[in-house]
């Protein structure tokens, strides 16, 4: 059978489970305090910001990279073969782009 506890001791689990209980609702009080929640809204938004912003940078960084691999060759010199092309291209879509805004006006 367990020995009996003396009112003090009674008294002073009563005082401790009291303080246990007062830190327990104090926390509960700032986590739920409107500040803390926009908060952590707000934080948890930028992350999600970052987190995406980074992935689209990488995204980008790894298609300029494929890019440019088309245009050079290993050693770093440029491959007109590639690049004149492309070049006669865009000069001719900026060009039929000139005419069809001439045309409107």
């Amino acid at each position: 059978m367990p020995e009996a506890r003396t009112p003090a001791q009674i008294e002073a689990d009563i005082v401790r489970r009291r303080e246990q209980l007062a830190e327990t609702l104090d926390e509960i009080g700032v986590r739920m305090h409107p500040k803390t929640i926009i908060g952590d809204a707000k934080a948890r938004v930028a992350s999600t910001v970052d987190h995406t912003a980074g992935r689209a940078f990488a995204a980008v960084n790894r298609t300029v990279t494929d890019l440019q691999a088309g245009f050079r060759s290993q050693d770093g010199s440029p491959r007109f073969e590639r690049i004149v092309p492309v070049a006669l291209l865009a000069a001719g879509v900026v060009g039929l782009l000139v005419v069809a805004s001439r045309r409107k006006r």
